[in-house]
């Protein structure tokens, strides 16, 4: 045989593998042997050789291989010390997810779904979503057609593991002389190996990520600028400038008279909406401690800096501007000492037909999307007689009280918006209330007029169900998500969106507006997270550390900081500026559907289908984890309190401008 046959053998092996470096001195050599002697006085092994080779390249390749490697790694790993266990766990699901593609690869298809059955069972419970979409592939075909399949053989995951463990499996690996394992090992994982003793959090969640195959770039995106803070000449910078030029004994007036508007507002709207309100949790705050609690903490903060518009913003006519400085002015300051009072409505009698839920900023408008393509608005100030009843009522219902609703008042006790032909998946009032926009299964959007009742515009350019849309928070510019993978910037008055964003590998299943306007971060199932610059429409930051399906997005007000929550309960605190993960804090047993920061910033409410709202504590949240990062044994669940429902999932959070607490959910009958 041909010395070019030859080096094309051990070549292809050593390629196969992932000895890039060995490959190429190999060639190098062989190409310098081959200029120094003219002849070859082994030709008569030539034949030997080949034949050995492909011997060994067939019994590497083997289907058996990858079954017998595996079951040692994992034999070994779980018998492993304590100490270093959970560290080496991480191995097993990238080798277990290459071993099977592999196979499909070579075209062993029966192999590798025995493969897949007998091991499956040992991921199911934090890859259950990947390992569906990997059931279906049954061909070398399907592998590469679907995109998934496809961007996991072209990507790389990153482990962090300590330099201990590292050398423990390393001496396995080559004492069992699993070149199948190790060869996939080396192609398809990077180590950060950190020096020391293992991490005591052994549910870190940036110990395994998945980076693409150019990691180069995913590194640029994170490291392009961005402006965080807010806008300059805000309402909230005016309030700042004003407040400054009071002197001392003014501002120590202010704070008394503003103690008592807040109690005066607190029982007005106590009272004003015990006919809307089905549940309300209540914590009692003092008026000054409240007030000289949360001072202190706010002044340790650097103010945020100040950022002109990318957009051209809508002005704001006089008596909304004034509406708005009342309400910042008697804002309640919230701590982790003076927590924010609650109101809770409950929709009953959805027959499960309620999709989402939506309140204004104000909290006197509660809308409802249903499956049967109906929105419905209720007014809090317009819901009938105390005696009545309390509760939100399904227009199905066919209860006494829903009888007593229709006999006493003669007219339904909600607004019916009707236009959009499939289930509707979300909706979101304006600024001032007085417009919704909603989405649907129709891939379409609606904006409706809660002034007029009226249908305005239908806007069309998504090409599938359209999952979410927010309006920003200056009002006339939204944001849409959607299953076809792009994210939409839309203006009220053009049919066409103004922007695209096309990035995420998966559905985009929600959207949130930064504080200055000009970003947009959108959530999606491919597990990720990504900031957009709304003027070029690029990718500015991608967030990666999430094990499931993002469901909700906030932004803090002082856009510094973002908080995601995922399906599987977690949710995490993002560091804009850096592109990092701050700090997961962890307590939902369910999705985290809805996420809120309170108006200074200092509180994040999270609702679950877990049916609680939970307050966590966003500043220590996030100076505990710098000062702690270094140790790696910083505490993580920083849940001020839990508030929970009889049974009602948490669909949608809002605290209002002067920080009441406003929450919406469907009663869902146990049993």
């Amino acid at each position: 045989m041909e010395d070019d046959k030859i080096v094309g053998y051990v070549t292809a092996y050593l390629k196969k593998r992932g000895f890039t470096q060995t490959e190429k001195i190999f060639q190098e050599e062989f190409r310098h042997n081959k200029t120094t002697n003219s002849s070859s006085s082994n030709s008569l092994l030539e034949p030997d050789i080949a034949n050995h080779l492909l011997a060994f390249s067939q019994l590497e390749s083997g289907p058996a291989r990858f079954h017998d490697g595996y079951s040692k790694l994992r034999t070994w790993t779980y018998s492993s010390l304590d100490l270093y266990k959970h560290e080496l766990l991480r191995v097993l699901y990238p080798v277990f997810i290459h071993c099977f593609m592999d196979l499909v690869a070579k075209g062993h298809v029966q192999e590798a779904r025995n493969f897949f059955n007998t091991f499956r069972e040992d991921h199911e419970m934090m890859h259950l979503r990947d390992l569906q979409k990997l059931e279906g592939v049954l061909s070398p075909t399907h592998l590469e057609e679907m995109e998934f399949a496809h961007s996991l053989r072209q990507s790389k995951f990153n482990i962090k593991i300590c330099e201990y463990s590292y050398e423990l499996l390393l001496q396995h690996l080559h004492s069992t002389q699993s070149t199948t394992i190790l060869g996939i090992i080396n192609e398809h994982i990077n180590f950060q190996v950190s020096p020391g003793q293992p991490s005591l959090i052994s549910d870190d969640p940036e110990a395994v990520t998945l980076t693409g195959s150019s990691q180069e770039a995913a590194n640029r995106i994170n490291q392009k600028e961005i402006h965080w803070g807010l806008l300059e000449d805000s309402l909230e910078e005016r309030l700042e400038k004003a407040g400054a030029l009071l002197s001392d004994s003014e501002k120590g007036e202010g704070e008394t008279k503003e103690g008592e508007n807040d109690e005066t507002k607190k029982r007005s709207i106590e009272g004003g909406k015990q006919g809307g309100s089905v549940k309300k949790v209540k914590k009692d705050k003092g008026g000054s401690t409240t007030g000289k609690s949360a001072k202190p903490e706010a002044s340790a903060v650097p103010a945020a800096p100040r950022v002109k518009p990318e957009l051209p913003l809508p002005l704001m006519p006089t008596e909304v501007e004034q509406s708005i400085l009342e309400d910042l002015r008697n804002r309640v300051q919230l701590s982790n000492v003076a927590l924010p009072s609650v109101s809770f409505y409950t929709f009953i009698n959805t027959h499960n037909s309620l999709s989402c839920s939506s309140i204004s900023h104000d909290g006197s408008l509660i809308a409802g999307g249903f499956s049967d393509s109906s929105l419905k608005v209720w007014d809090m100030a317009k819901l009938g007689q105390p005696t009545a009843s309390s509760l939100l009522q399904d227009e199905n219902d066919t209860s006494p009280n829903d009888q007593m609703f229709g006999q006493g008042l003669g007219k339904r006790q909600y607004t019916l918006f009707q236009g959009h032909s499939g289930p509707v998946y979300a909706a979101s009032f304006s600024p001032v209330g007085d417009f919704i926009l909603s989405s649907s299964a129709d891939a379409t959007i609606r904006l409706w007029s809660t002034k007029l009742n009226a249908n305005l515009v239908c806007y069309k350019g998504h090409n599938y169900p359209v999952w979410d849309v927010q309006f920003s928070p200056v009002g006339h510019y939204f944001a849409s998500s959607s299953h076809d993978r792009t994210a939409r910037i839309w203006s009220m008055d053009r049919i066409q969106p103004l922007r695209i964003m096309a990035g995420h590998l998966s559905d985009v299943d929600c959207v949130q507006w930064h504080a200055n306007c000009n970003y947009i971060a959108t959530g999606s199932s491919d597990k990720t997270v990504r900031l957009w610059d709304v003027q070029s429409g690029e990718c500015v930051r991608v967030f990666v550390g999430h094990r499931g399906m993002i469901l909700s997005l906030a932004m803090s007000p002082d856009g510094r900081y973002m908080a995601s929550g995922d399906e599987d309960g977690t949710i995490m605190m993002w560091d804009l500026s850096s592109g990092r993960c701050l700090t997961p804090l962890i307590g939902h047993t369910s999705c985290v559907w809805s996420l809120a920061f309170s108006s200074e910033g200092s509180i994040l409410a999270s609702g679950s289908a877990d049916s609680t709202v939970k307050l966590w504590d966003v500043n220590t949240s996030t100076k505990v984890s710098r000062a702690e990062e270094k140790s790696g044994n910083a505490n993580r669940l920083r849940s001020l309190k839990t508030l929970a429902t009889k049974s009602t999932p948490v669909y949608s959070l809002r605290f209002s401008r002067r920080n009441l607490l406003f929450a919406a959910g469907a009663l869902a009958k146990s049993g």
